[in-house]
């Protein structure tokens, strides 16, 4: 299997937002296009039920109905499957969609997917980075290699 590239400039905040479009866990599609006219926060999360991504997936949900009642769409993205998406989504309560991204179009297109390091191992994987989308399609803010402790809250205070 041959790597990916990373994507060669990333999208700051000012820029059109790139569109796209996917399946979430349940096989619902969804669109940048279609959402046009709301605020969308798109987060990318490396892994389903990894620590780091759980605490981050569940302090959304817990800010949920704050983001909801400021007018805004949370759309979680990652490259794990369906199925895995939605055992997690169940376990853990989550009120919002889990884009399913196994071919990494939407990671490469928002320049989330890169080459990490970890323990000296090189590898390509989804770097933890949120984007505040607003209503005309551009980016309002782009968070990236985020920390997982006050991210959402930091998040709800840029929508």
């Amino acid at each position: 299997m041959n790597a990916m590239p990373a994507t060669k400039k990333p999208v700051a905040a000012g820029d059109k937002a790139p569109n796209f479009s996917a399946q979430d866990e349940t096989g619902r599609t969804w669109s940048l296009k279609a959402l046009k006219g709301k605020t969308v926060v798109l987060y990318f999360y490396p892994k389903d039920n990894t620590s780091g991504c759980t605490t981050e997936a569940c302090d959304f949900r817990d800010r949920y109905d704050a983001f909801v009642k400021k007018g805004a769409r949370i759309l979680g993205v990652s490259p794990d499957a369906a199925k895995s998406h939605a055992g997690f989504k169940a376990k853990h309560g989550l009120p919002f969609p889990l884009l399913v991204d196994e071919e990494k179009d939407i990671c490469r297109a928002y320049g989330v997917w890169q080459e990490k390091s970890l323990y000296g191992r090189k590898f390509m994987g989804v770097v933890r980075s949120t984007f505040v989308i607003g209503p005309t399609g551009r980016i309002v803010q782009a968070a990236r290699k985020v920390s997982v402790a006050g991210h959402a809250e930091a998040i709800l205070e840029a929508v």
